[in-house]
């Protein structure tokens, strides 16, 4: 029975035995496609997938296109083989946002809002402070949606600062809101902010903290919330994925990361005005997951979504990902969006934003 099975399932129609090289290759385009359709179903879904949303978007063409150079390999079944691999490449870019969107309105008519977000890679004062400020002032933004307001000791205790004086000293005539890591400066009237409770602990602020900041900023004659976010690493690079506390890491990390997310989806969901939201989210697949509530994406320079902005510097690694984006809602337009800038003291490139508010209608 088993021999029989074996067989049946290793043969062509003519009843040949595949070759080994034919059914490694048929075994690697099975498991791809596998491969895809959990993607689409878990990423942003499952903490164990999480692991495997670290996978850059450009693999999703790379294996595909890899497959098709060696289906030479598979003769019986080559020809089914490479229509099924040319399928899985054309449904591989798509999903990895190497198809060109229609770039935004540049002449779009309202009051223009500059905005600049950016993971400052936990306060890079101490490289050079003096320089850092000037980096940031130097953006000359209406808005600034900065993460990583804080100082690490060790890998696992956070360090609140409070470097309020200076920022103050900095940028003049600018209303700055802190919670926890998470810092807003805006020159723009604030209508209001929404401040979480503070845990009370010495670092529940960080660990209990939310990880998106809604301020409400007047615009145009406008009411726009505009949402800082910093979402929760998956796991630790360099942590040995064989090991327990590789996942037990990643489990703590991705219920926080899941729970986070749900938490700005229902504040998204209850607000009526139009919002900006923009941060670091670690994942390279959020055109997967989305926001909701209306919100969409949108792309640096009008072009794919695959854009990366991370690592720009720190990291031995090649530029590959994107975990930096940019969403609004309502009538708002992005006449300009481009990744720029930081690389001096960030591994985060920073994002550059104009928004067009048009006039109430």
């Amino acid at each position: 029975m088993t021999t029989e099975t074996t067989t049946e399932s290793t043969t062509d129609s003519q009843g040949r035995r595949w070759c080994w090289g034919t059914r490694l290759v048929v075994t690697a385009a099975v498991a791809w496609a596998v491969f895809l359709v959990l993607h689409v179903l878990l990423a942003g879904e499952w903490w164990v997938w999480l692991a495997l949303e670290a996978t850059p978007p450009v693999a999703l063409v790379v294996v595909p296109v890899v497959l098709l150079a060696v289906t030479w390999f598979a003769r019986p079944v080559r020809r089914g083989l490479a229509v099924v691999l040319a399928v899985l490449l054309l449904a591989g870019a798509c999903l990895a946002g190497y198809v060109p969107t229609w770039p935004d309105d540049t002449s779009a008519k309202g009051t223009e809002v500059k905005v600049f977000a950016w993971s400052t890679d936990y306060w890079r004062m101490s490289d050079d402070e003096d320089a850092f400020y000037a980096f940031l002032r130097g953006q000359d933004a209406d808005v600034y949606l900065l993460q990583e307001y804080l100082y690490w000791e060790g890998d696992d205790r956070p360090v609140r600062i409070d470097d309020t004086a200076r920022l103050r000293a900095e940028f003049p005539g600018y209303e700055v809101s802190v919670d926890g890591e998470l810092l807003t400066l805006s020159r723009l009237p604030v209508v209001a902010t929404h401040h979480q409770p503070d845990p009370g602990t010495e670092t529940g602020w960080y660990w209990q903290g939310r990880k998106s900041q809604r301020t409400d900023v007047l615009a145009g004659g406008r009411t726009v919330s505009f949402y800082n976010v910093h979402l929760p690493v998956p796991f630790r690079i360099g942590d040995d994925p064989f090991g327990a506390e590789f996942y037990r890491f990643l489990h703590e990390q991705g219920t926080w990361r899941l729970r986070e997310l749900d938490r700005l989806r229902a504040d998204l969901a209850a607000n009526r005005n139009p919002v900006v939201v923009a941060g670091d989210f670690n994942s390279p697949w959020m055109e997967l997951t989305g926001l909701g509530a209306g919100t969409r994406s949108h792309h640096p320079g009008g072009g794919t979504s695959s854009t990366p902005s991370w690592p720009v510097s720190d990291y031995s690694l090649p530029r590959l990902w994107r975990l930096d984006w940019l969403y609004t809602s309502g009538d708002l337009v992005v006449p300009g969006y481009r990744f720029g800038g930081g690389e001096a003291f960030s591994d985060h490139a920073a994002q550059e934003i104009r928004i067009a508010v048009p006039p109430a209608s």
